[in-house]
């Protein structure tokens, strides 16, 4: 029988989820590239989160703007050079190789500066439970769905209200034609990918909270991004948040009543069954448009 605390369980799961893949949507959706290193971006976030806490002694939650705004930088960075290279000089394919090699190069330097060993982040509160009823979740776990779920609401009203997330909509729809209206194209999807990439450090410090991760964690999240995007729909938080949560369930409940070594195949079996029946997502493609 399923029990409330495998769906709670699955909740928080559902949460680091969706907050791993937004910002795997949004690129994909504004500049319809598939970042294959954007889980080598979520352990960048993780691994600042730990050296931070570890070093510095400050809580992951205190640092979490820190590790945004240095990944922002570095994600805007990553697009006016790697990113922006490959789509004009070559191609979209270009562009996957490209990012599958800096997902590689950035697997390996982190090896060498953390080693290959798990890292876990355990602030003061991190054996600390709240209780309600037959539900006890780790404070820990509430902070990170909370924080999973603040920043999704964020990003949202962000794109929504905006003047920012009005001009991202406006080139993923048309690019032509904001270029057109005086749309510094190149800056806006550099800071397309500054927020993809912030949202993937912020991930990472909320798994860091509930989950142990290493160097080769960068793969799963990549995997995992993907599998979100097309379950929930492209370019919004809301399909991230939808997506999330459906695959954070699935993988819970499927360890409860299957078996712990079958989440990824149902997980699998899932994406499968949506390619087939709604291959946009169960939210469609929200820069769809007038493309």
């Amino acid at each position: 029988m399923l029990s409330l605390q495998t769906l709670a369980d699955g909740l928080v799961l559902g949460g680091l989820f969706s907050l791993a893949a937004v910002g795997f949507s949004l690129l994909f959706g504004v500049l319809g590239v598939v970042n294959l290193s954007h889980g080598a971006f979520v352990l960048i976030g993780g691994y600042a989160a730990w050296s931070i806490w570890h070093f510095a002694g400050i809580d992951p939650l205190l640092a979490l703007p820190i590790v945004m705004i240095g990944m922002f930088g570095l994600g805007y960075a990553f697009q006016r050079t790697i990113i922006q290279w490959a789509t004009q000089r070559a191609s979209l394919l270009a562009s996957m190789l490209l990012t599958y090699g800096f997902a590689l190069m950035i697997r390996n330097a982190l090896v060498l500066a953390y080693s290959p060993d798990f890292k876990s982040i355990t602030p003061s509160y991190a054996f600390d439970a709240l209780t309600i009823g037959e539900v006890t979740l780790g404070l820990t776990r509430v902070a990170a769905l909370v924080v999973s779920i603040v920043l999704l609401g964020l990003l949202a009203a962000l794109l929504q209200f905006s003047s920012l997330g009005r001009v991202i909509r406006a080139t993923a729809q048309q690019e032509q034609a904001a270029a057109l209206c005086g749309v510094d194209i190149r800056h806006v999807f550099a800071m397309t990918s500054g927020l993809s990439a912030a949202f993937a450090g912020a991930a990472g410090v909320a798994i860091g909270l509930v989950l142990p991760f290493s160097p080769p964690d960068e793969t799963l999240w990549t995997v995992n991004a993907f599998v979100v995007v097309t379950l929930g729909g492209i370019g919004s938080p809301a399909g991230a948040l939808v997506g999330g949560l459906i695959l954070g369930i699935v993988n819970t409940t499927t360890a409860q009543l299957v078996g712990a070594a079958f989440p990824n195949a149902m997980m699998f079996l899932l994406l499968v069954l949506m390619l087939i029946a709604r291959p946009a997502g169960l939210l469609g493609h929200s820069f769809r448009g007038s493309r």
